[in-house]
């Protein structure tokens, strides 16, 4: 009887796509930004609910941002505002913070080093 063969357990790398960093350049500032500001509402009224028109706002941003995530492992733990229940600033804030650390991670896997200088990792496609 042989025995099995090994096989490599080295992870598939993936690379971004072009619309992947797009989204990104776009939708990370604005994430950042809506996240200041509602952690100053936190900072003053915590355990005050977001508006509605907030909460649609917001969720907008994460919702892109998630598209961004699809193939993270990150991906698995970012759960939407909820509109029918209106979250606090804190819960907001912890949302939202979530998402801006899984964004992190996502810049941070993907935008490497490559001939001596910093670039995307989807082949150079993206200029």
């Amino acid at each position: 009887m042989t025995q099995p063969t090994k096989k490599s357990s080295k992870p598939v790398e993936k690379q971004t796509t072009d619309e992947q960093v797009k989204l990104y350049l776009t939708i990370s500032p604005l994430l950042k930004s809506a996240f200041d500001e509602v952690k100053e509402f936190s900072k003053k009224k915590q355990d005050d609910e977001l508006n509605l028109k907030k909460v649609k706002t917001i969720n907008r941003l994460l919702v892109k941002a998630k598209e961004i995530l699809k193939d993270e492992p990150t991906v698995d733990y970012l759960d939407f505002l909820d509109e029918n229940d209106l979250p606090t600033n804190s819960d907001a804030v912890l949302i939202m913070s979530q998402f801006i650390s899984a964004m992190e991670k996502f810049h941070n896997d993907h935008y490497v080093y490559h001939d001596n200088r910093l670039s995307w990792d989807n082949e150079g496609h993206w200029k």
